[in-house]
């Protein structure tokens, strides 16, 4: 399994940015994905995660409301649509990806710098 995390940038604080993470062919449809972010001095944390199967999705609550996690299977393309973005959503964003019969997510890409300006 193969992921590329991109389309971070700097941003200010209220505007909005789309991720995207394009994932090696079958995995979009196999996999439960996942958006990951860590800041700076900070531990990385869960953002959100998708199961395109299952039509199920999940959220942290410090983005609830504001995120939106999707995806395109066709494309194998995963997306995270972010909103009203705060300054405390800087980080380094990563995709991951797992089985759906495991709990931790097993495979990772490269993350791509969102830096929200105040």
């Amino acid at each position: 399994v193969q992921l590329q995390a991109y389309g971070g940038g700097l941003v200010q604080a209220g505007g909005s940015l789309r991720l995207s993470c394009a994932a090696s062919v079958g995995t979009f449809s196999n996999y439960v994905m996942g958006w990951f972010r860590q800041a700076p001095g900070k531990e990385r944390e869960f953002v959100a995660d998708i199961w395109w199967n299952r039509g199920t999705t999940s959220y942290a609550d410090s983005v609830k409301g504001r995120f939106t996690v999707s995806g395109d299977a066709a494309r194998n393309t995963l997306y995270l649509q972010m909103n009203s973005l705060k300054p405390e959503d800087t980080g380094v964003y990563s995709c991951a990806a797992r089985p759906p019969w495991r709990s931790d997510f097993a495979y990772w890409g490269r993350g791509t710098l969102v830096n929200v300006s105040s």
